[in-house]
């Protein structure tokens, strides 16, 4: 029995391929081989956030100058509002392979650019799976980790961190890095994270807007240790709606509403994570470690 989502999932991509022409090699003959790359990330709808996605394309091209780089958002409603309000397609990861396959490629590398292997890292295993070695398509596709995916990759992280936060702060000041959360079992990774991070710098915590830890399970710890001062700073590729409603917005539930109420002075630092070198060289790994499997 063939289970509803793979069928689903199987009818979509069905879908899409009839919706264009396909350019096949003749009969008998064999593909010439054309290595590309698809970078995935959740998307965003803030046009100003997207200022770290140019980087990580950036990024991408100077460790892959010879080969073609596209690009997909995983999250439907992120998409749905950008051809709506800017008037403007981009392809979801099952469209974007489709017109890979297409166009002639044989080979791809699916980039994830989310943060844990969630949900969403899920789903792109299970489209890549269904494009992988399909008839006169891509007859090969390798998926790219996500930035947290390993316990290496958690100290590595756990490393960076420290090293973006802005020079003014104090180290008698705490740092909130704000993630995400799922209710995925892949929400493991944040307080993973905030472990390696607390060997770190005691003063410096993971808090999720979905997941544990939420920023609840923060503030005690905050008030016993007297700390009178917290930045806020997204654990996220994109500074985008998270970053700029719920984490430092001016509304009541806003991270730092809450804090400034309990009594805390708060600075937020809006830059996504895929805007620092250091960080985006970590899904550069990853991307070369799929790409050596071609």
């Amino acid at each position: 029995m063939i289970r509803s989502r793979s069928l689903r999932l199987m009818l979509a991509v069905a879908l899409v391929f009839s919706l264009s022409l396909p350019a096949f090699a003749g009969h008998g003959e064999a593909k010439e081989c054309k290595k590309g790359i698809l970078l995935v990330a959740f998307g965003t709808s803030v046009p100003e956030a997207r200022v770290s996605l140019d980087n990580i394309g950036e990024e991408v091209a100077k460790a892959f100058p010879d080969t073609e780089i596209r690009w997909a958002y995983s999250a439907a409603i992120i998409r749905n509002k950008i051809k709506r309000t800017e008037k403007m397609i981009v392809p979801s990861p099952a469209a974007a392979l489709a017109q890979m396959g297409d166009e002639g490629f044989t080979h791809v590398v699916v980039q994830s650019l989310h943060t844990i292997p969630g949900q969403e890292f899920s789903d792109i295993l299970e489209t890549a799976s269904a494009f992988n070695g399909m008839p006169k398509g891509i007859s090969h596709i390798e998926v790219g980790a996500p930035l947290m995916h390993t316990p290496a990759d958690l100290a590595s992280m756990s490393k960076i961190l420290p090293t973006l936060v802005p020079a003014a702060r104090k180290k008698n000041e705490a740092v909130i890095f704000m993630g995400h959360g799922t209710h995925d079992p892949g929400n493991i990774y944040y307080p993973g994270l905030a472990t390696y991070l607390q060997e770190q710098d005691s003063n410096m915590y993971v808090g999720t807007v979905e997941g544990y830890p939420a920023l609840d399970n923060i503030i005690p710890t905050l008030k016993a240790k007297g700390i009178k001062k917290v930045w806020l700073m997204p654990l996220m590729s994109v500074a985008g709606d998270h970053a700029h409603n719920d984490m430092a917005g001016p509304e009541d539930d806003s991270w730092k509403s809450i804090l400034t109420k309990e009594g805390f002075n708060v600075t937020t630092v809006l830059k996504g994570t895929g805007e620092y070198d250091a960080v985006v060289a970590q899904w550069v790994a990853h991307l070369k470690e799929a790409f050596s499997a071609l």
